[in-house]
């Protein structure tokens, strides 16, 4: 059985993929931490967390995204990038979804910098 954030990590990449963007990486774990996808949009590399919450209580899923969680991403991302020939143009992006079943996604591009 697929678990909920691995249901709503599919259904980001779906949609993203609908937009035009190309999946890279999923799942990419680095000493850092883990980058839920990373994804081509033209020549920008997006780095990109998803965010599942059912219970808008503690701010939602937007505010689960925290400095130190950003934090982490970015050192992650920097790590990815360290194995790469050249350096492409990059950006952080956050899918925020309600629930596993993709209702309410929103996709924050830009979401933070780095």
């Amino acid at each position: 059985m697929i678990s909920q954030g691995a249901q709503a990590e599919q259904l980001a990449v779906q949609y993203l993929q609908q937009q035009g963007l190309r999946l890279v990486v999923q799942n990419y774990r680095g000493r850092f931490g883990e980058i839920d996808l990373i994804m081509q949009d033209g020549t920008t590399l997006v780095f990109i967390e998803v965010r599942l919450r059912r219970n808008a209580g503690f701010g939602g899923a937007a505010a689960s995204i925290d400095a130190r969680k950003q934090q982490r991403i970015i050192s992650t991302a920097q790590q990815y990038l360290a194995g790469l020939a050249r350096i492409p143009a990059c950006r952080f992006d956050v899918v925020l979804l309600d629930d596993a079943e993709g209702r309410n996604m929103q996709w924050l591009k830009n979401a933070f910098d780095a």
